[in-house]
């Protein structure tokens, strides 16, 4: 009895690292594209399905917001946010912020008053499993914050990682 159930606590082990192992590789297979969505090479191959209202066209260069924002006096700026923190970041001064503040608030109060929406306030760090049910690890593992420490937390991406996760696990 005692061999057997020692070489069933193996097979036990041998079991779980298969599992984890077939795991690790559904998580890297791609979503399969529907059967509608026509084959292609690139992005010339795209076709257009349909379109509203008309684009409209300028009599200057447009710009981006970024070239705007660094125009202005009280606007964006790149190059401190890059010194203080590093690239794909931003520091807002003045009116600049001011107006970022007060979007925010806008479709904050819209929403919530005029389509019931309800408002939460989430986590900025989440655990492993949080990323993993929101299609972010591991694919993207490289791209993410991760802080060092007794815990595994990730910085997140998008709100989409935490306010997914709210109803993660809930039979609804």
């Amino acid at each position: 009895m005692d061999s057997m159930k020692a070489d069933l606590e193996d097979k036990k082990e041998q079991l779980n690292l298969l599992q984890k192992e077939l795991n690790d590789y559904l998580l890297t297979v791609p979503n399969v594209p529907s059967n509608s969505v026509p084959a292609g090479v690139d992005e010339s191959d795209n076709q257009e399905i349909s379109t509203w209202g008309t684009p409209k066209s300028f009599d200057f260069e447009v710009k981006d917001h970024a070239e705007l924002g660094e125009a202005l006096e009280q606007g964006l700026d790149f190059e401190t946010a890059t010194k203080i923190t590093g690239s794909r970041f931003v520091v807002m001064t003045g009116r600049t912020a001011q107006l970022h503040r007060a979007l925010i608030q806008f479709m904050l109060d819209i929403h919530t008053r005029e389509h019931g929406y309800t408002e939460v306030n989430v986590p900025y760090l989440v655990n492993a499993d949080s990323l993993l049910g929101t299609g972010q690890l591991p694919k993207f593992e490289e791209d993410l914050f991760k802080l060092r420490g007794e815990q595994e937390y990730y910085l997140i991406p998008t709100a989409e990682v935490p306010v997914t996760n709210l109803v993660r696990e809930k039979d609804r």
